[in-house]
C-alpha cells in the first residue's frame, strides 16, 4: 500500500466545535485612527469605574476576559477567546482524547445547541440529540453565560455526574437528562465489511484520522479481498470537522491529482491551494461519500473536493455549510485566541459557506415516529445568528436534519449507496463522470 505524506496546513479549520491549532498569520493591522483611540479610551474609563464603584469587588480577569469574548462573539460564532482551561482543552481534543460528555456543540439564541452527539460517549448513549438546546445546567441558566463557559461547566472530573435541562423542538416540557462524565476517547474512524463493500465511516478529523483510515482500508482490503471488493462507501454524516491537514489528507487519499481546496484570507496574498499527490489507496475502485445536516467544516472539504473532482459520488442530505477557518494564535504561554481568518473553496472555486455541500443524489433519512419533532429540521450555518453571509447564500440556506439510525439495518442512505455500488439499482450520478456530473453547490 502506497503511505502518503500528509500535508501539513497552516491554521486550523474548526468543525462547529471542532478544535485545531496551528499558527498565526504574520503580518500587522492597519493603524487604528484616532476615533478607534478614543473609543479605547472610553473602555478603560469603563472598565475603572467597574472596577472601583460596582457594588461588589470585581473579579478583574473575568471583566477582562467577558469584554474579549464580547469583542470576538460579536464578528461569528466561531471566534472566541480560548483562556487556559479551554486553550488545554482544545490541544488535548485535536489529539483526539478529551474529557466530558462527548458532545460538539455551538452557541444559538444565548443557549447551548447540540451540533452532534459523539458515539458511544455519555451524551450519545443519554439520547442527547442533534439540534437539542441546553438551557440549564446542574440547575443553572445557560443564559447569560458564553459557549466557553458552559462548556467548562460540563467538563469535570471522570464519574461525577451532571444534569443537563434540553429544550426539544417537539417536546411538550423541557428534557432532564442525568449523565456521568466519562473520559472521551473517540475513535476518528470506524469500519467494517458490507459483504463485499467496505463502509468506513470518518467521526472526526484529529491527529489520527488519516492513519486510521490507511489501516481501515488496508484491513478491508484484506478482509474482503481486493478481488471481490465492489466499492467504498465514505461515511461523514454527523461529522463536525476538526483539523484543515487531516481533510486534506483524506481527501488525498483517494485523489491521484489536482487541487483539493484553498482558504482565502482578507489579503490576496494570503490565498493558499493544496494539491494531491499521486497514488489512490483504493485503486480507483467506486465510491459514494455520504454526508447530512451534522457534516461540517473539515467533512465537507472532503466531500467537496471528491464531488468536484468527479471521484466520488455524494448521496445524502445538505451538509452543515461552515466554510470558515478559524486560526489559533497563540497570546501567551497559556492562551490563545481563535480567529476566523479565511474562508474555504472547493477545487471548482465555489464557497459552501452558508450554502452547504448539495449531494448528487439526495436521499432523505426517515425519522423514526417516536422522535419526530424532536430533531431539528435543519442544524445548519445559515442558521446560526451573526454567522458569516455566505457568497452563494440563499432563502433555502444550509443544512437539514442530521439524524443517523443506529442499527445499520435501518439505515436507508446507507442501503440505497450499497445497492449503487453493486449494481442493484442504477443513477445517472452513480458512477460519476465529467461528462455528466453537475457540480450542485
Amino acid at each position: 500500500m502506497i503511505r502518503k505524506v500528509t500535508l501539513m496546513a497552516v491554521g486550523a479549520l474548526m468543525g462547529a466545535t471542532a478544535l485545531g491549532a496551528v499558527q498565526s498569520y504574520g503580518g500587522s493591522a492597519e493603524a487604528a485612527n484616532s476615533e478607534t483611540y478614543r473609543q479605547l479610551a472610553i473602555f478603560g474609563n469603563v472598565f475603572e469605574r467597574v472596577r472601583a464603584q460596582y457594588v461588589t469587588p470585581p473579579e478583574e480577569d473575568k471583566l477582562i476576559e467577558s469584554a474579549i469574548n464580547g469583542m470576538l462573539t460579536s464578528l461569528d460564532p466561531h471566534s472566541s477567546y480560548l483562556n487556559e482551561d479551554a486553550a488545554a482543552d482544545m490541544r488535548t481534543q485535536t489529539r483526539g482524547e478529551f474529557g466530558g460528555l462527548g458532545i460538539e456543540v455551538s452557541m444559538e439564541d444565548e443557549l447551548v445547541k447540540v451540533i452532534a452527539p459523539i458515539d458511544d460517549t455519555p451524551a450519545s448513549r443519554a439520547g442527547v440529540l442533534a439540534g437539542d438546546l441546553i438551557s440549564e445546567i446542574d440547575g443553572e441558566p445557560v443564559r447569560g453565560l458564553t459557549l466557553g463557559e458552559a462548556v467548562e461547566k460540563m467538563r469535570g472530573e471522570v464519574n461525577t455526574s451532571i444534569n443537563l435541562t434540553i429544550l426539544r423542538d417537539g417536546a411538550d416540557a423541557p428534557i432532564d437528562i442525568k449523565l456521568t462524565r466519562d473520559v472521551i476517547s473517540v475513535k476518528a474512524v470506524k469500519y467494517r465489511a458490507e459483504e463485499d463493500v467496505g463502509y468506513i465511516r470518518v467521526i472526526s478529523f484529529t491527529e489520527k484520522t488519516y492513519g486510521d483510515l490507511e489501516n481501515a482500508i488496508s484491513t478491508l482490503k484484506e478482509e474482503i479481498g481486493e478481488d471481490k471488493l465492489k466499492g467504498y462507501v465514505l461515511d461523514l454524516r454527523l461529522n463536525p470537522g476538526g483539523l484543515l491537514d487531516q481533510a486534506i489528507s483524506v481527501s488525498d487519499a483517494f485523489l491521484n491529482q489536482g487541487e483539493i481546496v484553498s482558504t482565502r484570507g482578507r489579503n490576496p496574498e494570503e490565498t493558499r491551494r493544496f494539491n494531491a499527490r499521486a497514488g489512490d489507496l483504493i485503486d480507483g475502485k467506486p465510491m459514494i461519500v455520504m454526508i447530512n445536516g451534522g457534516s461540517a467544516s473539515a467533512s465537507e472539504i472532503v466531500a467537496g473536493a471528491l464531488q468536484d473532482h468527479h471521484r466520488a459520488t455524494v448521496l445524502g442530505t445538505r451538509s452543515f455549510g461552515k466554510g470558515s477557518v478559524q486560526t489559533i494564535i497563540p497570546l501567551d504561554q497559556t492562551t490563545a485566541l481563535r480567529l476566523t481568518t479565511a474562508l474555504y473553496y472547493t477545487p471548482s472555486g465555489t464557497s459552501i459557506q452558508g450554502t452547504g455541500i448539495a449531494p448528487d443524489i439526495e436521499i432523505e433519512e426517515p425519522v423514526p415516529e417516536e422522535l419526530r419533532g424532536r430533531i431539528s429540521p435543519n442544524t445548519g450555518e445559515s442558521s446560526l445568528r451573526g454567522h458569516i453571509q455566505g457568497e452563494n447564500e440563499s432563502e433555502e440556506g444550509s443544512g437539514s436534519i442530521a439524524y443517523v439510525p443506529p442499527d445499520p439495518k435501518d439505515d436507508v442512505q446507507l442501503g440505497e449507496a450499497l445497492k449503487l455500488i453493486r449494481g442493484e439499482i442504477t443513477n445517472a450520478a452513480f458512477p460519476p463522470s465529467p461528462e455528466t456530473a453537475e457540480n450542485k453547490n
